[in-house]
Order: C-alpha cells, then sequence, then structure tokens
C-alpha cells in the first residue's frame, strides 16, 4: 500500500527538482540576453544559441542512442520547436533591446495565465482553487517587480508587443509539447524542438557570421552558455517534468524567475533591489509555493453512530431512505473531487 505513495512522492520530487532546474538556468538566461544583445542582433543570437544547444543535445542523444520520436509526436514537436525555440527566443531576444528588463518580465509573465487557459481548453487540464490563486499572487508579485524596474523609461509600444507574442508563442509551444511527452521522450522532444527551431532561424545565418566576426569574446561566451544551460539543460529538464504534471502547474512555476533574476543581479552585478523589488519577489515566490502545494489528504471517517451496523451491508452503493448512505456517497464525491483538483501527473 505504501510502495505506490513512495514511488509518487518520488516521482514528484524529480519533476519539482527538474522544474527548479529550469527555472534557475532560465533566470541566469536574463542577465546573458541583455549582455549578449549588445553584440548580437536579435535573430542571430536566436540561431547561435540554438545551434549550441542542437549540437550538445545532438551529441548527448547519440551517446544514448535515442533514435528518432514516434509519428504521433512530431506534430507537438513541430510545433513547439517553431513557437517556443524559434520564434518566442527572437521575439524576446528583440522586444529586451526595445524595453527596460522590468517591463519585459511583467509582459512575458502573461504566458502561464495563458498556459493555463489553452491547457484546460485543449488538453482538459483541471484549474484547482489553489493553482489559480497562487498564479494571482504570483502575477502580483510580477507588477510590482516590473512596475520597481521600469522606472526609467525606454520602453517602446513595439517592445511590449514583442515581449506580448513572445509570451503568446511561450504558451502555445509549451501546450503543444505535452501531448508529444506522452508519445516521446524528454530528450528526444527538446532535441528535435530545438532542431527545428534552429531551421526556423537560419535566415539569420548572415547575421550571425557578421555579427560573431565582430563581437567580443564574452559576448560569444554568453551566446554558447545561452546554447548549453538555458536551453539543452533547461528545456530538457522542463519537459521532464511536463510530461509529469500539468502544463497550468508548470507554467505557474516560471513565476519564480522575476524573483531569482532580482537575486542574481543583486549578487552578480551589484544592484541593490528597492524594498517594492524585494516585497514582489517574495510574493512571486509565495505564489508558487501555493500553485503547487497540495490539499491534506483528509483520513477515511471511523464507521460509528447509528448507520455502522444497518446501512453498509443493506444498501451498496444506492441511496439508503436514511442518511447514511448518502451521507458515504458524498464523501466519496468529494474525495473524487479534491483528487481531480489537485492531480499533478502522478
Amino acid at each position: 500500500m505504501n510502495s505506490p505513495r513512495r514511488a509518487g512522492r518520488r516521482t514528484r520530487g524529480a519533476a519539482a527538482g527538474a522544474a527548479a532546474v529550469s527555472v534557475v538556468l532560465w533566470a541566469s538566461a536574463f542577465v546573458s540576453i541583455r549582455s549578449a544583445g549588445d553584440a548580437y542582433s536579435p535573430g542571430a543570437l536566436a540561431l547561435g544559441r540554438l545551434l549550441s544547444g542542437a549540437a550538445v543535445l545532438g551529441a548527448v542523444c547519440a551517446v544514448r542512442r535515442e533514435g528518432w520520436p514516434p509519428r504521433p509526436a512530431w506534430r507537438g514537436i513541430a510545433v513547439s520547436g517553431v513557437l517556443w525555440f524559434g520564434f518566442y527566443m527572437v521575439v524576446l531576444n528583440w522586444g529586451e533591446q526595445q524595453v527596460d528588463a522590468g517591463t519585459a518580465a511583467l509582459v512575458v509573465n502573461i504566458g502561464p495565465i495563458l498556459i493555463a487557459l489553452l491547457g484546460a481548453r485543449l488538453l482538459g487540464d483541471p484549474l484547482p482553487p489553489r493553482l489559480l490563486a497562487g498564479m494571482a499572487v504570483s502575477f502580483a508579485g510580477a507588477v510590482a517587480v516590473g512596475l520597481s524596474m521600469s522606472g526609467e523609461g525606454g520602453s517602446s509600444v513595439l517592445g511590449v508587443v514583442l515581449c506580448l507574442l513572445a509570451a503568446v508563442g511561450y504558451a502555445g509551444g509549451v501546450v503543444a509539447q505535452k501531448p508529444a511527452l506522452a508519445r516521446a521522450s524528454a530528450l528526444q522532444v527538446t532535441t528535435f524542438g530545438c532542431a527545428i527551431g534552429a531551421v526556423v532561424c537560419l535566415p539569420f545565418a548572415g547575421s550571425l557570421v557578421h555579427d560573431a566576426a565582430r563581437a567580443p569574446l564574452s559576448a560569444t561566451l554568453n551566446m554558447v552558455y545561452l546554447g548549453v544551460f538555458p536551453t539543452a539543460l533547461a528545456f530538457t529538464t522542463w519537459a521532464y517534468a511536463l510530461a509529469r504534471t500539468t502544463a497550468g502547474r508548470m507554467g505557474a512555476t516560471t513565476y519564480a524567475v522575476p524573483a531569482l533574476v532580482v537575486g542574481m543581479s543583486w549578487l552578480a552585478l551589484g544592484e541593490v533591489p528597492g524594498l517594492l523589488t524585494l516585497a514582489g519577489g517574495a510574493l512571486c515566490l509565495a505564489g508558487v509555493a501555493v500553485s503547487r502545494s497540495r490539499p491534506r489528504a483528509t483520513p477515511p471517517a471511523s464507521t460509528a453512530g447509528t448507520g455502522s451496523g444497518t446501512a453498509s451491508g443493506s444498501v451498496p452503493g444506492g441511496a439508503g431512505p436514511g442518511g447514511t448512505a448518502p451521507a458515504g456517497t458524498a464523501r466519496a464525491g468529494t474525495t473524487t473531487a479534491g483528487a481531480a483538483g489537485t492531480e499533478n501527473g502522478t
């Protein structure tokens, strides 16, 4: 009896750990994008990042002899490759050159809300109250972080639109990727999605060659770092976790990114955050904790009182004339609803 529960806990723990790796590496990507973006154009940076990531992923696939994904998985891989790996990376790089970091983080954080809504509509994912409440708290925190970091101006309408398009591409890619993970491994989905994204960005090959010839070594190393860690590693750990939980719950996890970006900027760049920024980061983390929490299972009520000897034997599964059997039925219904509301892919 306890063995399946332990296995379920281990699976949830492994998925949570994989999601944490993705979130930390994606937070570090914001700093690297800002640095490399000074030397590389948006399309060139996206292509260089994807080529670096595809090279590492391809080598790992060859060593592990993963092979080609099954045919039914290709639709989701192709859509996520175009929308998330290709389109998202180009418009996000472009948008971050048009707006400040706070505005970019604020607008892109519409993505998890879109993921939850699209997942409920297209995948039948549940929207439990804790997930919705946690996302509301985290989004309020993202708004606070965005406002606190957007005081110096420099944001354009074009930049806001580009970041909004990035959020849409991100959400569409995640929802398309989820069904593919039921048919192919996380490594296969990530590797071939990254390769498709690189093909989509091939029109920027000339810009990549031009920029690489003039870019400082630090910018090129940042681009390679983006490909190896926030792309190859983080997208694989993300796919591993996504295969074991719902799209909405995974999307809510990324609300930890603004808080981590604040902390990394503080430690690595000496950018001391203000009080509003710290409060917003705390709200982001609190919301993630709420969205990923699971209500305590209610222990089964012991049979006592008047109905213990009669109703259990005389009305099996039916509606009894008194109050005993319907009460048992209601308890079972409540337990089922709770399980459906808190299901996270075990």
